[in-house]
């Protein structure tokens, strides 16, 4: 599966979405092609949603659409909020991967 990005004219490129929550595109495709158990969930619109680390250890949320011909385009990135880094420590945990 390749991944790309997705631009507000339909062509590749940096997402708007992506940069303005200061995540860079390569953080946002490395938590897309390593996302683990429970992700990714599938969300209305045909779109999915991963939770993940970054290299730098920084928590993401994704949310990216998968195109006929298997590429992932990321249309929307942001770091996890605080509560939501409590939610998924007690996801793990409940797990034993902590």
């Amino acid at each position: 599966m390749e991944t790309g990005l997705w631009s507000s004219d339909g062509s590749s490129g940096t997402s708007p979405k992506v940069m303005q929550h200061g995540v860079t595109p390569q953080e946002a495709e490395y938590v897309v092609d390593r996302a683990a158990d429970p992700y990714p969930q599938y969300r209305p619109d045909e779109k999915f949603l991963v939770w993940g680390a970054a290299p730098a250890s920084r928590l993401l949320q994704v949310v990216y659409l998968i195109d006929e011909d298997d590429t992932v385009f990321v249309i929307h990135a942001r770091l996890l909020t605080e509560n939501e880094k409590r939610r998924r420590r007690r996801q793990f945990r409940k797990r034993g991967k902590q």
